[in-house]
């Protein structure tokens, strides 16, 4: 699938959370993503999938929406060998850049799914299967017009919140106020959560919610741009 084409699956009944659109890919992510992501491609299916049989044991596995260049999920990954995660993106640099941290680094407890994570959540995950879910940075949509499109709103966390099995955690981070604000609201109204703080979470150095600091947030944070986390726990 070239970087710029729609995911496969049956056609979409809600509104996307991200825009394809044609973009840079490296020769280097280019070729992980021709000979390393096929290793660790899981298909998108509507129908449940085995997560023991996807990673070859049972473990507790933690959801990645939206991972970007891959550096946050390939440090977690590395620092917690005894979690799976199961990483959802859609496009291709991305996939790539995570493809080679992933064989640069030896892990086996990541597997990627290049679909839209609406629909993965929805189809392909049962009730209470999560350990912890991960948004880190999702797009935040600023115009006005397309708050729509952000992905922290409802319907949307309900439905996640019952894949979460209860005691498990959702992890969300934005750099836009507007955006962590709104996280907040809906986070905060859904009844199957409850916020683990007062408000936002400060630096998270809990080992189940610990967020590595990338250098597009450490650039950020030099710039005086404010970053907010928000760590919210199913309800039993």
């Amino acid at each position: 699938m070239s970087e710029h084409a729609e995911p496969v699956g049956p056609p979409h009944r809600h509104i996307r959370s991200f825009a394809l659109r044609r973009g840079h890919v490296t020769n280097a992510q280019r070729r992980a993503y021709e000979e390393v992501f096929p290793r660790l491609a899981v298909a998108y299916s509507p129908a449940p999938v085995d997560l023991a049989n996807v990673f070859g044991r049972r473990a507790p596995t933690v959801l990645e929406i939206g991972f970007g260049m891959g550096e946050t999920t390939a440090a977690i990954a590395q620092a917690h060998p005894e979690v799976d995660f199961l990483c959802v993106e859609v496009f291709v640099a991305g996939i790539g850049a995570l493809a080679r941290r992933v064989q640069e680094l030896a892990l086996t407890n990541v597997r990627i799914v290049q679909h839209d994570a609406v629909e993965v959540v929805r189809d392909m995950l049962v009730p209470d299967a999560l350990a912890g879910v991960h948004v880190f940075f999702p797009d935040p949509w600023p115009k006005a017009r397309h708050h729509k499109r952000r992905l922290i709103q409802q319907p949307f966390v309900g439905m996640l919140a019952s894949r979460i099995a209860p005691g498990g955690y959702l992890h969300c981070a934005t750099d836009w106020q507007h955006y962590a604000e709104q996280m907040l609201t809906v986070l905060t109204s859904e009844p199957r959560l409850v916020n683990a703080y007062d408000g936002y979470a400060p630096v998270p150095r809990n080992p189940l919610t610990q967020r590595p600091t990338t250098k597009f947030h450490a650039r950020g944070e030099k710039l005086g741009h404010g970053v907010w986390d928000l760590v919210f726990i199913r309800r039993p």
